[in-house]
């Protein structure tokens, strides 16, 4: 997300460090080039505005000018005020007091909903939560069904509506049943329209009159560009809401005016979907998503997802095998499938300082790994844990069996040998440490 925008600020920024010593008139310059890039970006032109100005009081002053890194300084004020746009500090999802908390989704049919609320469902559930799903849509075709496929793949549960009950009475069950059954969150999936409407509005509005949800998230489609921001204050304005979740942001290397919705609304960005698969869902951080706009990566980000996602104890497995230099093809394997379960590799990169801004237009093919490791799961224990034991008729055999080439077997065997050196050679440098990515 945000590539095109990433991009054009690299270069500004990219000029702006390149230059010794930096004047009042070619500070000005720079930011007409943000604001620009803004627009281009689909940000709201009031937020570009505001952004652009506070940028330029803080800029064009003593301490910039007379700075030894002006071009740094600016970055930095440009990072601190895009934070305080994007709503400056992190806000959680509102707990009740009362089991269960209850958390009403709402926006227009299409916008992600229900994916949304069967991934958050999964996330408090990892989290060690009791979660139910309630479907409450009973006019958009298999809405129901689709919540109910979506929470078993999770292992989530779902109430099921019975037949000709109106949201409201849904609601009223559900509700009593997620008290009796002892959850810790209920997760109201509404309805929506193609567009807002004085029934879909009277609809929810008596949902929240009468049964007083904890925590009302609007969920905006972050590909429908300055449309998301008219949908937000119709939403606040006739409903109200408590927060923010941006979905579909992977699909769109704009999405300015997605973020622009907390600056209109002035209300807090809680979460954004980033892919289809349902763990796919993060919190949102203002300064942390500064720091991926403007090419700086996100290692806190990246970190987490690591830590999540590989089991510390195969960790310290492997830091010990990498000690004794007894790696072989059966931990690249492992390797490869941690790597794998962390999601696309391109987005994990552009968590790397310095890798986002480089990184338009370039896509990773991910179907790559997926040869590797077929190659390595079609060889014998024997060959994984000795790799100078494969022949040439061995690899003919291994190449057949993952309906690959020899060449790509010869490749890779190449690429694994090669690897092996550099490690070798970090280990002699004393450059291990303690190891946090998959390699």
């Amino acid at each position: 997300m945000f590539e095109e925008l990433t991009g054009k600020l690299e270069k500004i920024f990219s000029k702006l460090r390149n230059r010794g010593k930096l004047t009042p008139e070619n500070i000005r310059e720079s930011i007409r080039e943000i604001r620009r890039a803004l627009l281009e970006a689909d940000v709201n032109y009031k937020v570009a505005k505001e952004l652009c100005t506070r940028v330029e009081e803080k800029a064009i002053g003593q301490e910039v000018l007379k700075s030894l890194t002006p071009g740094q300084v600016v970055v930095k004020i440009v990072h601190d005020e895009l934070t305080s746009i994007l709503g400056g500090s992190h806000a959680s999802l509102g707990l009740s007091q009362r089991l269960p908390t209850t958390v009403m989704a709402v926006g227009l049919q299409g916008s992600g909903k229900t994916t949304f609320v069967a991934k958050l469902g999964l996330k408090l559930k990892k989290k060690g939560k009791r979660v139910l799903l309630l479907p409450t849509d009973t006019r958009r075709p298999a809405a129901i069904e689709q919540l109910k496929v979506l929470g078993e793949s999770a292992s989530l549960d779902v109430f099921l509506p019975r037949e000709s009950e109106t949201p409201l009475e849904i609601w009223q069950r559900g509700i009593a049943d997620a008290r009796q059954r002892g959850f810790d969150f209920l997760l109201v999936d509404t309805g929506g329209r193609l567009h807002i409407d004085d029934e879909l509005m009277e609809e929810l509005s008596a949902m929240r009159r009468l049964l007083f949800p904890h925590e009302i998230l609007l969920v905006l489609d972050g590909m429908t560009g300055q449309d998301a921001l008219t949908v937000s204050e119709t939403f606040l304005s006739k409903l109200g809401f408590d927060g923010i979740v941006l979905t579909k942001m992977d699909g769109d290397s704009r999405g300015g005016a997605a973020l622009s919705a907390r600056y209109v609304t002035g209300k807090p960005i809680k979460f954004l979907s980033v892919g289809e698969k349902l763990d796919s869902l993060d919190e949102f951080y203002p300064e942390r998503m500064a720091s991926r706009i403007l090419g700086m990566g996100d290692v806190v980000s990246l970190v987490e997802k690591v830590t999540k996602d590989v089991e510390e104890e195969k960790a310290r497995e492997l830091e010990e095998k990498l000690r004794k230099h007894k790696f072989d093809l059966e931990d690249f394997l492992f390797q490869l499938k941690e790597v794998k379960k962390m999601g696309p590799l391109d987005e994990l990169l552009k968590l790397i300082p310095g890798v986002a801004g480089k990184m338009q237009g370039i896509k990773f093919d991910e179907k790559a790994l997926s040869r590797v490791e077929a190659i390595v799961s079609s060889m014998t224990p024997r060959e994984r844990k000795h790799p100078e034991i494969i022949d040439g008729s061995r690899r003919k055999r291994i190449s057949g069996g993952s309906g690959t080439t020899v060449q790509d077997v010869n490749r890779l065997l190449k690429q694994f040998e090669d690897m092996k050196k550099m490690i070798l050679r970090m280990g002699k440098v004393g450059k291990f440490g303690k190891i946090p990515f998959p390699l």
